[in-house]
C-alpha cells in the first residue's frame, strides 16, 4: 500500500503517544496487587466501558463480520450471537452486580468464594485457572501473528525479503511496544491506553462508514445484492440466491451449514442465552467487571459497552461491506470457489480513503490490535500471581513482591505466545478449538454454579473435565461446534448433576456466606432457610421477573443498536428510523426498569441482626 508521509506520520505519532502514555500512566499506578489487576477499584465504569469497548473491538472478528454482512446481509446481525454477542445484555442486568458483590480479585477466587476449601473447590479452581491460562496463551500468540500479518500488509517497510520474516519481525516491535507499558502499569494503563484507541478506532469507523455513504448509493447495491439482502427478516431457510451475481456465495452458504437458517438461528439463540446465563469467562472482560467501583457501577459499564462499541463498528463493516459488493464484487468473481473475502479491507482502504485519513484509519486499525493484546496480557498475571502463588505458595509476602512477580509472569506469557507464533504460521483453527472446547465444559458448569444450591465443587470440576474431553474428538472431524454444542451441553450437566447429587453436599456455612452477599435467583431455598435461622429479616431474590423483561427488551435494544447503522450506512432511511425508534423506546423502558432499580447490595444486608 501506497502511504504518504501524512499517512506514515500519523501512524508513527500515534505509537508514539500511545507508548509514551502508558509508560507514563504506569509510573502513578497503585503499587499493590489489587491496584495492578484492578486498579484499586478506583476507575470509573465510564472508562472501564469504552476500555472493554476497546478490548472487544478485534480487527479480525470485525473483518469477519464483514463477510457475514457481505454473504448474508441483515440476517448477518443474528449471526454474531454464537459468541454471544448479548452476552452484555445478561451482564448488565443483573450478572455484573452478582459477580462484582463477591469483592473477588479474579474468576478463579471466585471459586473458593462459591465452593470453599474442599477437594472439588480446590480441583474446581485449579481447572478454572487452567482454562484462563490457555486462553491467554492462545490469543497471545494469535494476536502475534495477526500483528505481524497486519502489519507487514499496510506498513510500507520491507524488512526482510522473507515474507514471513517481514511478519515475524513486525510482530516482535509491535509486541515489544504494547508490553512496554501493559506489563509495568497492570489494569490502568491498559484503560487508560484503550480509551485513547477506542476514540482514534471510533473516528476511523465514522470516516469510513460517510466515505461509503459518499461513494455507494442504493441503486448501486441493489444491482449487486440479491432480493431480501436488504430485510432482517427470513423463513425456513436464509432465502438468498446470489446466482448470477456472485456464484461462490451460494456454495459458501452451503459449506457455512447455515441454509437451514431458522434451525441454525434457534440453535445459537438456545447455545447464546445458555453461555450468557453462565456468566462472562475469566478473561478480560471479567476482570472489567471486577475492577469497577461498585456492582451498581458494574453494571453500568457492562450496558454502556453496547450503547459506546455498535454502532462505529458497524459503521465499519457496512461502509467496507458496501464497497467490495459495488467495486470488488468482479474481482471476486474472478477467483471463482476461492474467493478471498480478506482482500475487501486493503481493497477498500487503498482505493477509496484519501492521504491523512488513511494513516488515522491504519492507526485505528493498529490500535484494534493493541487494545485486545494488552487485555489479554493483563488477565495472565492475575491468575498466576494470585490464585496459585498468593495462594499456595507464599501467602504473607510483600505486597511489592506480588507487583514484581505480576511483572514476571507478564513477560514470560508475551515472550511463550510470541515463542508460539513463531513456529506456527496460524492458529485460527485451534484458538477456534480451544474457545469452544473449554466452553463446552464451562456452560454447564457456570450455569449451574449461579442458579443450584445443591450444585458442588466436585460436580463443578466434572462438569469442566467431561466437556474438554468430549471436544477432544472435534478437532479430528468436521464437526461444527454449533452443532455439536447440545450434544456436549447435556453430557456436561449430567456429570454436573451425577456427581454433584452422589456426593455430600458442600459446606452450608459456605453456601450462606455466598447466598447472603450474592443473592441470586433460582433454586436456593434451603440455604435461606439456614439463613433466617439466625437472620429472619433476610430475604430471597424476588427480582426474576423484572431482569427476565429487561433482559427481552435489551436484546431488542441490542439487535436495533446494531441494525441502526447498517440501514443508516446502505441508506435505507425508513428501516433506520424505525430501528432508532426501537432503541429510543427500549432506552426508555430500560432506563425506569433496570438503571433506575440499579442497587448494590440488598437492602437487608445493611441492617442484619443476628437472631436472639
Amino acid at each position: 500500500m501506497n502511504l504518504t508521509t501524512l499517512d506514515l506520520s500519523i501512524i508513527g505519532l500515534y505509537l508514539v503517544a500511545i507508548v509514551a502514555l502508558g509508560i507514563w500512566i504506569s509510573r502513578s499506578a497503585n503499587k499493590d496487587v489489587e491496584g495492578y489487576f484492578l486498579g484499586g477499584n478506583k476507575l470509573s465504569w465510564k472508562l472501564l466501558g469504552l476500555s472493554n469497548a476497546s478490548g472487544m473491538f478485534d480487527i479480525s472478528g470485525t473483518m469477519w463480520m464483514v463477510y457475514l454482512l457481505f454473504i448474508y446481509g441483515l440476517k448477518s446481525v443474528y449471526i454474531p450471537w454464537l459468541w454471544p454477542s448479548f452476552n452484555q445484555i445478561f451482564l448488565m442486568v443483573f450478572l455484573s452486580i452478582w459477580l462484582r458483590r463477591s469483592g473477588v480479585m479474579t474468576g478463579a477466587e471466585w471459586i473458593k468464594f462459591r465452593f470453599g476449601e474442599g477437594k472439588g473447590a480446590r480441583l474446581s479452581h485449579f481447572i478454572v485457572v487452567g482454562f484462563a491460562l490457555l486462553s491467554v496463551l492462545g490469543f497471545l500468540a494469535y494476536g502475534f501473528i495477526g500483528i505481524g500479518k497486519f502489519a507487514a500488509v499496510f506498513l510500507p517497510w520491507e524488512l526482510s525479503s522473507n515474507p514471513r520474516s517481514n511478519e515475524i519481525y513486525y510482530g516482535l516491535i509491535m509486541t515489544f511496544l504494547t508490553a512496554s507499558y501493559v506489563v509495568k502499569g497492570g489494569m490502568v494503563s491498559v484503560v487508560f491506553t484503550e480509551v485513547l484507541q477506542f476514540i482514534i478506532m471510533t473516528v476511523a469507523c465514522v470516516a469510513i462508514g460517510v466515505i461509503a455513504m459518499q461513494q455507494v448509493s442504493p441503486e448501486m447495491l441493489s444491482k449487486v445484492t440479491p432480493d431480501g439482502w436488504g430485510s432482517l427478516a427470513f423463513g425456513w431457510e436464509l432465502g438468498l440466491d446470489w446466482s448470477g451475481i456472485l456464484d461462490s456465495a451460494n456454495q459458501k452458504i452451503v459449506d457455512d451449514g447455515w441454509s437451514l437458517f431458522s434451525i441454525f438461528f434457534m440453535l445459537v439463540l438456545f447455545k447464546g442465552i445458555l453461555q450468557s446465563l453462565a456468566g462472562p469467562a475469566p478473561n478480560f472482560d471479567m476482570q472489567r467487571v471486577l475492577s469497577a467501583r461498585t456492582p451498581s457501577e458494574a453494571a453500568k459499564m457492562s450496558g454502556f459497552v453496547n450503547l459506546v462499541l455498535l454502532f462505529p463498528r458497524y459503521m465499519m463493516i457496512t461502509g467496507l461491506t458496501i464497497l467490495a459488493l459495488v467495486y470488488f464484487s468482479s474481482d471476486l468473481q474472478a477467483m471463482g470457489p476461492d474467493v478471498d473475502f480478506e482482500q475487501i479491507l486493503p481493497f477498500a482502504l487503498a482505493n477509496y480513503v484519501p492521504a491523512g485519513l488513511l494513516g488515522l484509519i491504519l492507526a485505528g486499525l493498529l490500535a484494534t490490535f493493541m487494545s485486545t493484546f494488552a487485555a489479554t496480557t493483563n488477565a495472565a498475571p492475575a491468575y498466576v500471581v494470585n490464585d496459585i502463588y498468593r495462594r499456595y505458595i507464599n501467602p504473607n509476602a510483600d505486597p511489592k513482591t506480588y507487583v514484581y512477580m505480576s511483572y514476571g509472569v507478564s513477560i514470560f506469557f508475551i515472550v511463550l505466545g510470541t515463542l508460539i507464533g513463531l513456529f506456527i504460521p496460524s492458529l485460527n483453527d485451534i484458538v477456534l478449538w480451544l474457545v469452544s472446547a473449554l466452553y463446552g465444559g464451562y456452560t454447564a458448569s457456570n450455569l449451574l454454579k449461579w442458579y443450584w444450591w445443591r450444585f458442588t465443587g466436585m460436580g463443578y470440576f466434572a462438569g469442566m473435565a467431561v466437556g474438554i474431553l468430549a471436544a477432544i474428538p472435534m478437532m479430528f472431524t468436521d464437526v461444527s461446534p454449533l452443532y455439536g454444542f447440545p450434544i456436549m451441553f447435556v453430557l456436561c450437566l449430567l456429570a454436573c448433576v451425577t456427581v454433584s447429587l452422589l456426593g455430600p453436599a458442600d459446606d452450608m456455612e459456605v453456601l450462606k456466606a455466598f447466598y447472603l452477599k450474592t443473592r441470586p435467583w433460582g433454586s436456593w431455598k434451603p440455604v435461606l432457610r439456614a439463613l433466617q435461622k439466625d437472620y429472619p429479616q433476610v430475604s430471597g431474590n424476588t427480582e426474576f421477573k423484572k431482569d427476565l423483561s429487561n433482559i427481552l427488551v435489551g436484546l431488542v435494544w441490542h439487535t436495533s443498536l446494531t441494525a441502526a447503522p447498517i440501514f443508516m450506512v446502505i441508506e435505507d432511511w425508513s428501516s433506520m428510523t424505525i430501528s432508532c425508534a426501537i432503541a429510543i423506546l427500549c432506552s426508555w423502558f430500560l432506563k425506569k426498569n433496570w438503571w433506575n432499580k440499579l442497587s448494590d447490595y440488598p437492602a437487608d444486608l445493611q441492617q442484619l441482626t443476628p437472631k436472639a
